[in-house]
């Protein structure tokens, strides 16, 4: 089941020149999860090899608008193409009263629009994984989640089977996934008898807007991928905790402290280019990178490689003479 992260907007607060505000997709198999939609955010869908799928779920983070701005007019392009697929909107306690405010920028649509208000605590399950959602420090309304595998069942031992007595085909299969079987002699044989310990889903954290807090700490503890806001360096550390941000090397911190396997820096201030901001946060955590708009980072499970960036992974453009994976 392949896994990755598709950056859309990575500057904080205005787009730039470079930078579009906060947006970025999810994509697990055929799901297709979007967390913020920023201004601009349909448009860099357009812009890059996705297009503008039919998405089905909407995930807020806060209510800033360079966190939602680009929700009414993705809205009002779905009712234009007469959509008819519901559309579910996730979002903190106020997302019921921002969008009736919205409502006469979007009218009426093509489509039902289902909102729905989730606190920390609460885990939306879904096919193979749950979106948790956990609580951040922002000073409004807000929250973060987490989209966490499901345990899988650990690795088939062959030799046993054979050993066993255990003919290829659906019995197999059955063991494999959990299930008890009969052997033709009325044997019965439970999983544990040819599966090795269950093995950790893949976790992705997504905290949006916070300054550090123990929550996100918690929440990212062995992650395979931590994205982080880094509005600031360390010497706006005063202005970054006046507004509820995080420097880098705040976020570098919080990711060490976490055993993280790749911390993603995202939210970058107009001021900074991004290699200021990996330098800061490297000084505590190696494993660091900042995604620029239209970069992936590709996230296998542990026994198949590491989570890796890469760039324009995500934008048609001309091949480039430089290697595609790299960590900048």
């Amino acid at each position: 089941m392949d896994l990755d992260i598709v950056f859309l907007g990575t500057s904080a607060s205005a787009p730039t020149a470079q930078r579009a505000p906060a947006a970025l997709l999810v994509r697990r198999g055929g799901d297709r999860l979007l967390f913020d939609c920023a201004e601009g955010t349909q448009r860099q869908l357009m812009r890059s090899t996705i297009g503008l799928p039919d998405l089905e779920e909407i995930f807020l983070t806060h209510f800033h608008a360079d966190h939602y701005l680009g929700l009414p007019g993705m809205l009002k392009t779905f009712s234009l193409r007469q959509r008819e697929l519901p559309l579910t909107i996730y979002g903190p306690s106020g997302l019921r009263d921002l969008y009736k405010s919205l409502g006469r920028i979007i009218g009426k649509l093509s489509y039902p629009v289902e909102l729905e208000e989730v606190r920390p605590g609460e885990a939306l399950e879904r096919d193979g994984y749950r979106i948790l959602v956990f609580p951040v420090h922002h000073g409004v309304s807000a929250v973060g989640y987490a989209v966490a595998e499901h345990e899988r069942p650990g690795e088939f031992d062959a030799a046993t089977a054979d050993a066993l007595g255990i003919p290829f085909g659906p019995e197999r299969g059955a063991l494999q996934r959990g299930e008890s079987i009969t052997l033709d002699d009325g044997q019965v044989l439970t999983p544990d008898a040819v599966l090795g310990a269950g093995r950790p889903g893949r976790r992705i954290v997504i905290p949006g807007d916070t300054a550090p807090v123990e929550t996100v700490r918690v929440l990212s503890e062995g992650a395979d991928v931590l994205i982080h806001e880094a509005t600031f360096l360390e010497d706006e550390r005063d202005r970054a905790a006046d507004t509820l941000h995080s420097t880098a090397l705040q976020a570098g911190e919080l990711a060490r402290d976490a055993g993280v396997r790749l911390l993603a820096l995202t939210h970058v201030s107009p001021r900074y280019f991004g290699p200021e901001l990996a330098r800061e946060a490297r000084e505590v955590f190696p494993d660091t990178v900042v995604p620029k708009d239209f970069d992936v980072i590709e996230v296998p499970f542990a026994e198949r490689g590491t989570p890796e960036l890469v760039r324009r992974g995500a934008r048609p453009e001309r091949v480039s003479d430089t290697p595609a994976q790299t960590r900048t």
